[in-house]
């Protein structure tokens, strides 16, 4: 068997690649399975995409991307499946599909974490924007034998193009890599945010909590790792820059983590990946009520479901002043990731796309 990866970002560099589908190649290999891996980005690419300015860099690697993805795509049914994860290219020149509506080998599954369908672009490269062809997810949705959706939300958008959509969880390793479990004997509590630059914006409307939640204890940090600093801050505040190699490490300054999200369709369409993180390393949860983050928090169990700004000023309040009631909602926080959001809950799923089960 042959399978081509077609993705966006170089291997190892983005979150959602990582988490959907990197980990799980090794199992495809063992199996005898021979993986051909194809970004759109080259590093030298990714490493500015994401910064301001940089134009005539991000276009020259545009057309670099464009080259690649046709001399790639071309060549579909040589390989018995075609693993398109988010998008063909980031605008979505229709020329790059003429080639997958033409297979008679090669199955398309078609991955996605977000809902992609919706206009949603990084301040950074708003210019872009009028250009991108938002119906690009569609449009390869209709060619895919199969949809890899992230989420009910997600999964129930692919059934109105492909006869066959199935849930595969964004997941973690606990046996190797989320497998260290967070100590709350600490005296300093940290509550903090994990995410990237794209998703700062969900933690504006909580600063004026986070700020009185500061002034009222002495033994209390605000800790933030991203990728980008924060455009604000806090006496009491630290910003970590966001690092692979780092990744559980930094994750474990925190005894409390939080997930706010706006009440809207994009919103509905994240797989709260930010709890799963969290959850895995006996972190306890505070997370909006907003699509697949009510499935993964027990309200009161291993979290907290925060619906208003004085739930959570409450439940941060709470956990802050109770060693005790934080060490107990992360031991149970940890065995619902082991059990539904893991790599080896899920490896099983996510090898019948390939009818390797």
């Amino acid at each position: 068997m042959k399978v081509l990866f077609v993705h966006p970002y170089p291997t190892g560099a983005a979150p959602s690649q990582r988490f959907r589908f990197e980990q799980y190649i090794p199992f495809l290999i063992e199996r005898g399975v021979e993986v051909h891996i194809a970004p759109f980005w080259d590093q030298e690419s990714w490493n500015v995409l994401y910064s301001k300015g940089y134009i005539f860099n991000k276009a020259w690697a545009l057309f670099k991307g464009w080259y690649k993805r046709w001399n790639i795509i071309k060549k579909a049914d040589e390989y018995d499946y075609v693993f398109i994860h988010r998008e063909l290219d980031p605008i979505g020149i229709s020329f790059l599909r003429k080639p997958l509506k033409n297979l008679t080998k090669a199955k398309v599954i078609f991955d996605l974490d977000d809902a992609i369908w919706i206009p949603n672009s990084s301040s950074s490269n708003k210019m872009f924007e009028r250009f991108k062809n938002w119906i690009q997810a569609s449009q390869l949705a209709s060619l895919a034998y199969c949809i890899s959706g992230g989420n009910n939300y997600l999964c129930e958008w692919g059934q109105k193009y492909s006869p066959q959509s199935k849930r595969i969880p964004t997941t973690v390793d606990t046996l190797y890599g989320h497998n260290k479990i967070q100590s709350h004997k600490n005296s300093k509590v940290v509550f903090g945010w994990t995410g990237t630059h794209s998703t700062l914006k969900y933690l504006n409307p909580m600063l004026p909590t986070i700020e009185r939640i500061l002034n009222k204890y002495d033994n209390v940090e605000f800790c933030v790792i991203c990728d980008s600093q924060p455009e604000f801050s806090f006496p009491k505040m630290k910003w970590i820059p966001w690092n692979k190699e780092r990744e559980i490490e930094d994750l474990l300054n925190l005894h409390i983590g939080l997930m706010p999200l706006e009440e809207d369709l994009w919103a509905k369409g994240k797989c709260g990946f930010k709890a799963i993180q969290y959850m895995a390393l006996g972190i306890p949860a505070l997370v909006s009520p907003v699509g697949v983050n009510v499935e993964i928090v027990d309200d009161q169990v291993n979290g907290f479901i925060c619906k208003n700004e004085e739930d959570w000023e409450k439940y941060l309040q709470l956990l802050i002043e109770n060693p005790t009631l934080r060490e107990e909602l992360g031991a149970k926080a940890r065995p619902k990731i082991e059990q539904n959001y893991s790599v080896e809950s899920v490896k099983s799923d996510w090898l019948s796309l390939f009818q390797l089960t």
